[in-house]
């Protein structure tokens, strides 16, 4: 991890607002969606208090789906989240920002500066809201040229 990464997360998230799909406008590249638009994740709270966790990605002319799922392993720290995509092996989750009032947009991080996520429930955001969350983004020492930014 780099020192100078600010990656906090917010201090309030409602699980339940949270839930269900959202796009990916940007993320930095990593092995598991290298060469893939389209990319969504869908989230739906489970009785149990865990969420299961859809995402889906185009890549080569066919739609990959990914099941998994994520915890809130200590509730004093709501936006800290883990997720898991295979037994065992859970990651870390971080909601750095969110639209408190409508839940209509994210960043996501993780421990590392490795992974990093702009997310929306639209398939765009406007410009002007774009470039504030890219501002916010290197203003917390994230690198913003590396984000790819996703076909939908």
């Amino acid at each position: 991890m780099t020192n100078n990464i600010d990656n906090r997360t917010v201090a309030r998230l409602d699980l339940k607002r949270y839930m269900g799909k959202w796009y990916e406008i940007a993320r930095f590249n990593h092995r598991f969606e290298r060469g893939m638009d389209g990319v969504t994740a869908e989230y739906s709270l489970q009785e149990d208090g865990k969420i299961k966790v859809l995402n889906r990605g185009w890549k080569k002319g066919a739609w990959h789906l990914i099941k998994g799922k994520a915890k809130l392993p200590d509730k004093s720290q709501p936006g800290k989240l883990r997720v898991s995509f295979f037994p065992f092996i859970y990651s870390d989750y971080y909601v750095m920002e969110l639209d408190e009032e409508h839940y209509s947009y994210a960043i996501v991080g993780s421990s590392s500066d490795k992974y990093l996520w702009i997310l929306s429930r639209t398939k765009e955001l406007s410009g002007n809201l774009l470039t504030d969350l890219l501002t916010r983004i290197r203003e917390r020492g994230y690198d913003t040229e590396k984000l790819i930014f996703v076909i939908q």
